[in-house]
């Protein structure tokens, strides 16, 4: 060890400074004699090891030597120091960073006293550039200790960490930017109205930002004036809605915005012309963002957001304002397209209604076209697909490849691929020159003439594309021929998938807005269904009004049970999912089968001994069973046998539509009636659609069986032969508990509880608020009413004998599940009921709650009450 550091007899002893890096030679250049460590030569057997160690660290790291922390670092921290290196080698640690002296007065005093320090992702403003920066560090601090064993100095690790810190911070900014655009799209998805979309973007921009206004204008045909036709504006600012000029706000407003960028100020007073600055001023504006949207070189519209103070503006305000402003224009132009493609519609509705007459004569001719357009379809066919390896050698073939060019396999794999040149082709060396280009330029593309095996020629469009390993080296080429002769076949079959994508996404469109409107419904049934009941609860009715009461709330009841089957459909529906036993269910059904079916039909039950559990939501499934069960009585008009059973199967990747492959229950209906062609089957479960007579049906059965089979994670399959009959197959997914309950729990829930509370029930609607509120004053119970969240907040501090929340989801501000969030954190105790309209619970709600749906009854909230303050 001694021979390591040297003997400590004079100044050429530096073997300890020996490094490639360039701080030893610079350590072992700098005259130390005039710092307080003296003279290499000089230095303690532990200073040297201590030095030796940190020049041969890559970690940035300096010693801070003595009470004045006379600094030694190495190359790392070099960088990290910036232009202050070198000049900060050898002089004291408060003397080298004076802008964070105190900080390292407190580093010092610790490390010499023994202790130790260590901060993450720790901010200070360091000056390394000529100017103080923001500057986020990983910092350790440690004793080092002399030859006497008393701590001599710190030992200072230092990673910088601004770039990930500024990196963690940008993709903050980025998610709370996409979840607002979310936000945003989901509050303006429906409507059809500019003003409307644009006067909900203000409103949400305004608030989420901050800002005093929030507004957007269209431009005059000029070109200078415009017209601010919408704002919102915060609390003691005023609105400025009116018509100005352009040129008034300055040279600058009209250079930036008339090119399309951003004008950016950040205070009007100080940064514009004295002219333009009180233009700003007169409106209460001091700094200001302005979004242009250009169109064709002319400026269109205008969207901006201003506060009446200086204030400067951050790169995350104005990436998010111009996200809204695109986001809204582009929503805004669709909406008007579509709008205008509405129009165009009717107009070509009324221009076909009126020729009518003129194409009587063209039937037979028409008749005649789609039937050629049919055997067209049907025509398509795939591509020649196949491998070729580095030398052109045929090395795979696919069903498309012998099709249009007559070789099997057998025939073909092993051969050089200009053997489908002609020889003219193969002569000039075609083959080779599109190798070559594929390798070179990673594709080739040509159309040519090829031959096929029985030497007929064909017209080609062939693609040749460079295969390529991990490591970048060429594994061969695919090549992909097509047949032009049949482009017009194609061009067919494409058609044929962009309608069926046209079809998927109607149906989920169609999907969305059921489920809103079974939302709407509930809470329309929920304002009903209070009032009936509370007048049904009267003393001296008459009997006859009485009656009518009871039909009104056996409408409801109707009325309620349409939207589970319209929010089935949308898949919205709360979902209890349990292990059932598909044999022990439809035994305890055969009875409601049966007097649904009546007694010309005969059940008959095929269920294996050993069948799995099937996990699903036991109602539903009985509903769904029930539903399929009546479609097959009413394709039997006189009798006959349906069949209900189910096997336990495993499912491969593709063999059922929208099905993961695995182990399932399929559970079949199967009767002997009329069945359906291939037409209507492709539609049976579309929404709405139906083959009974006017009144005989919603069209929502199969739909609602669809939805909550998908909703399970299963499958709704249907296959139907004209004159054989029809099956509809739920698929289920296996129940992990292999034991479970066939039917539901149908103990009687114990009597409420009588006691009067004090309840604080929450919705903006008015009619539900008040109604609500009846119900549980009609059950003895104390009642406020809140008609929003803020609202609430309030009446919780004020009222702390308040013993349950009973609160709407849906509320425009704040949500029921944000006010139950802010409830419980400052009562978590407090029981909550969750009364909504929507099937399912939202996400963000938290556990340990009452569910209430909408529409209930007071027996309904009687219990729930109950449970909550159980």
């Amino acid at each position: 060890m001694w021979n390591a550091w040297g003997n400590g007899n004079g100044d050429g002893d530096r073997d300890f400074l020996r490094h490639d890096g360039e701080m030893g030679r610079l350590i072992d250049a700098y005259d130390w004699s005039e710092t307080a460590l003296g003279p290499i030569g000089n230095w303690s057997p532990s200073l040297r090891a201590i030095v030796a160690f940190l020049i041969h660290t890559p970690v940035p790291m300096v010693m801070l030597w003595g009470e004045p922390g006379t600094m030694i670092y190495n190359d790392g921290y070099s960088v990290f120091a910036g232009e202050n290196h070198p000049r900060i080698l050898g002089l004291p640690v408060r003397e080298a960073w004076p802008e964070v002296a105190d900080f390292n007065d407190n580093v010092m005093k610790v490390g010499l006293a023994g202790g130790t320090l260590a901060y993450k992702d720790h901010l200070l403003q360091l000056d390394r550039t000529g100017g103080l920066e923001d500057v986020w560090m990983n910092l350790d601090y440690s004793p080092v200790f002399g030859d006497d064993g008393a701590p001599a100095g710190v030992l200072a690790v230092v990673v910088e960490t601004t770039e990930a810190v500024g990196a963690a911070a940008a993709l903050r900014e980025s998610e709370a930017r996409l979840r607002f655009l979310d936000d945003l799209g989901r509050q303006t998805m429906l409507s059809t109205d500019a003003d409307e979309i644009l006067a909900t973007t203000t409103r949400m921009v305004g608030e989420e930002l901050g800002v005093s206004i929030c507004a957007y204008a269209d431009m005059d045909e000029d070109g200078d004036g415009f017209t601010i036709r919408g704002d919102w504006a915060a609390e003691g600012s005023a609105s400025i809605v009116g018509h100005y000029r352009l040129s008034a706000f300055g040279e600058l407003a009209v250079r930036n915005l008339n090119a399309g960028d951003p004008l950016v100020i950040h205070d009007n007073g100080s940064k514009l012309p004295a002219a333009a600055a009180a233009t700003f001023r007169d409106i209460g504006i001091a700094a200001t963002i302005c979004m242009p949207l250009v169109k064709e070189g002319r400026l269109t519209a205008l969207m901006a957001i201003h506060h009446r103070e200086p204030h400067v503006w951050s790169d995350y305000e104005l990436a998010f304002i111009r996200d809204v402003a695109d986001r809204s224009w582009a929503h805004i132009e669709r909406v008007g397209t579509e709008e205008e493609l509405r129009k165009t519609a009717e107009r070509l509705r009324d221009l076909n209604e009126t020729l009518e007459m003129r194409v009587a004569d063209r039937t037979a001719a028409l008749d005649r076209s789609q039937t050629q357009f049919r055997l067209l379809v049907q025509g398509v066919t795939d591509y020649a697909i196949y491998m070729l390896d580095g030398e052109g050698h045929v090395s795979s073939w696919n069903a498309g490849a012998e099709r249009i060019k007559g070789y099997r396999p057998d025939e073909i794999i092993g051969h050089h691929f200009s053997a489908f040149y002609e020889e003219a082709d193969r002569a000039a060396l075609e083959p080779q020159r599109a190798l070559e280009t594929a390798r070179r330029e990673g594709r080739f593309g040509a159309e040519g003439w090829r031959i096929r095996k029985d030497g007929t020629r064909f017209r080609a469009s062939v693609a040749i594309e460079a295969i390529h390993g991990d490591d970048g080296a060429l594994i061969g080429f695919a090549k992909i021929t097509r047949d032009m002769s049949e482009r017009e076949e194609v061009q067919q079959e494409l058609e044929l998938a962009r309608e069926a994508l046209f079809q998927s996404q109607k149906l989920e469109a169609i999907g969305q807005l059921t489920g809103g409107i079974a939302h709407d419904f509930n809470n329309l049934l929920m304002a009903i269904r209070s009032g009936l009941e509370l007048l049904r609860k009267r003393p001296g009715l008459e009997p006859q009004a009485a009656k009518l009461l009871d039909n009104c709330l056996q409408a409801t009841d109707r009325g309620a049970a349409l939207t589970q089957r319209m929010l089935a459909f949308a898949r919205r529906q709360e979902l209890s999912t349990e292990a059932v036993i598909l044999a022990q269910l439809v035994g305890g059904m055969m009875e409601l089968l049966q007097r649904a079916l009546g007694p010309a039909f005969v059940i008959e039950t095929r269920f294996p001994a050993a069948l799995a559990a099937v996990a699903a939501d036991v109602n539903q499934l009985e509903m769904a069973l029930l539903n399929l069960a009546v479609n097959a009585r009413d394709a039997m008009p006189g009798g006959g046998a349906i069949a209900i059973g189910a096997v336990e199967q495993d499912v491969r990747p593709g063999a059922v539509a929208d099905l993961a492959p695995g182990r399932y229950v399929r559970l079949s209906v199967t009767d002997n009636g009329a069945g359906m062609d291939a037409a209507t089957l492709a539609r049976a479960a579309d929404p709405f659609f139906t083959t009974k007579g006017i009144g005989k049906g919603t069209g929502l059965g199969l739909s609602m069986v669809h939805g909550f089979a998908q909703q399970l994670g299963g499958a709704l399959q249907m296959e139907s032969e004209v004159g054989r009959g029809t099956s509809a197959h739920i698929w289920l997914p296996l129940s992990d508990a292999q034991t479970g309950a066939a039917v539901p729990d149908t103990e009687p829930v114990e009597a409420a509880s009588t006691a009067c509370r004090r309840i604080l029930v929450v919705d903006d609607d008015a009619i539900i608020l008040m109604n609500t509120a009846a119900l549980l004053e009609d059950l003895g119970h104390q009642v406020i009413e809140a008609g929003s969240g803020e609202e609430a907040l309030e009446l919780l501090r004020a009222h702390p004998d308040i013993a349950i929340l009973i609160t709407d989801q849906a509320m425009p501000g704040m949500t029921g599940s944000e006010l139950i969030a802010a409830a419980r954190a400052e009562r978590p105790a407090l029981p909550v009921i969750l009364a909504t309209g929507y099937g399912e619970t939202p996400a963000d709600v938290t556990q340990g709650l009452q569910r209430l749906g909408k529409p209930f009854g007071q027996k309904d909230l009687e219990r729930a009450v109950a449970q909550a303050a159980a």
